[in-house]
């Protein structure tokens, strides 16, 4: 199994979950890449660390997992038609991603209008530069990455996908019980797309449960996911 964290996260989230796997006999790495980089590169950083670690499994199969913006990065990893791609004709994949906005971004929906561009008199630009990093014109539902996702590779066989119905629910909590924080960031219609959702190899499930609540914190994953 091999985890690939979302925005604004790391390794060391998935740390614990790695640790469950081990725990039932199953090796677990974390993949790290920076966040801000071009999708793109990110995926292709990931295709070097599958074609790297093939070498060491004997043909046993491989399930990558992509939380967030992390199961963009690892589904563009698994496509075919791209370049770069998997050289292996021999690795065995599963995909698995959670809370993944593969609608596009709604929030940074701004970055790829023409009309934001034009009333801003193309400030909007530097400022999604500054605030999202060079993938930017990337995540927004107007982008190619998003609207051309691609199809998968033959040699990937199942994609558990696993949407979060984020809302109501909250991330922190006051001492008498209030929310401090909610744990909302993407919206059903931002996590579904007809594109992918139509794949005989996709399995949608949808599940109560917030953005980080779905996949814990640093101390423990949260029981909902190990039972999905």
């Amino acid at each position: 199994n091999i985890i690939v964290h979302g925005c604004f996260g790391s390794a060391a989230l998935f740390h614990a979950l790695a640790q469950v796997f081990n725990f039932h006999g199953q090796q677990a790495i974390c993949f790290n890449y920076n966040d801000r980089d071009n999708l793109m590169k990110s995926s292709a950083e990931l295709i070097e660390a599958l074609e790297t670690l093939s070498t060491n499994m004997n043909r046993q199969p491989i399930t990558v997992i992509g939380h967030s913006q992390g199961g963009l990065v690892a589904r563009k990893a698994l496509v075919k038609d791209r370049e770069p791609s998997l050289q292996n004709p021999d690795l065995a994949l599963h995909l698995v991603t959670i809370s993944t906005p593969f609608a596009g971004i709604a929030a940074a929906d701004h970055c790829g209008s023409i009309t934001a561009r034009i009333l801003s008199f193309g400030l909007v630009i530097p400022i999604c530069k500054i605030i999202s990093g060079d993938k930017w014109d990337q995540i927004t539902q107007f982008s190619p990455f998003i609207k051309k996702p691609g199809d998968l590779r033959l040699q990937v066989n199942t994609h558990l996908k696993i949407v979060t119905d984020e809302a109501g629910t909250c991330r922190k909590y006051t001492d008498d019980g209030a929310c401090a924080e909610d744990d909302f960031v993407f919206g059903l219609d931002e996590q579904y797309m007809e594109p992918i959702d139509n794949s005989s190899r996709v399995q949608n499930i949808e599940v109560a449960a917030g953005h980080v609540e779905i996949v814990g914190d640093y101390d423990a994953p949260h029981e909902k996911l190990i039972a999905l």
